[in-house]
């Protein structure tokens, strides 16, 4: 599986992938916003379909993620396979969000709650202020 992700990394990278980096302390911001990062949340009805886990990932993302892990679900809810999938996820649309200026963290969390168009929506500035507020000011997570 390490292999798969890595390969997937390079693809991603490679097709227009980021190399920007996406810091623990906005990772962990993201996860404090989405379920006080809840590692036993399960899933949740939201907005139509099922968000799970501590970053509530839904399918989609899960398979734009590369679809780590055994299924959508079993990932979502497993912290270390839900991260990777956050991770390979912003590496695939964070420059691919910006047009290609380097993605700082306001970027990922919108792209994390808009899609991969995130950034660039308006609908996505409530949740980029509530990230901000866990960040306070902390580094790499502006």
């Amino acid at each position: 599986m390490t292999k798969l992700y890595a390969f997937l990394s390079v693809l991603a990278f490679v097709f227009g992938g980021s190399d920007a980096v996406f810091t623990d302390a906005c990772l962990n911001c993201i996860c404090e916003v989405e379920s006080n990062c809840n590692a036993n949340i399960g899933c949740i009805m939201d907005a139509g379909s099922l968000s799970c886990g501590p970053f509530q990932i839904k399918e989609p993302y899960w398979i734009d993620c590369g679809q780590p892990g055994s299924d959508w679900q079993t990932c979502a809810n497993n912290m270390a396979c839900a991260e990777q999938c956050v991770r390979a996820y912003m590496n695939r649309y964070g420059t691919y969000c910006t047009g290609g200026v380097q993605p700082v963290c306001e970027d990922y969390a919108r792209i994390h709650n808009g899609g991969p168009q995130g950034c660039t929506c308006t609908c996505t500035d409530g949740y980029w202020d509530r990230v901000r507020a866990c960040c306070g000011g902390q580094s790499g997570c502006d």
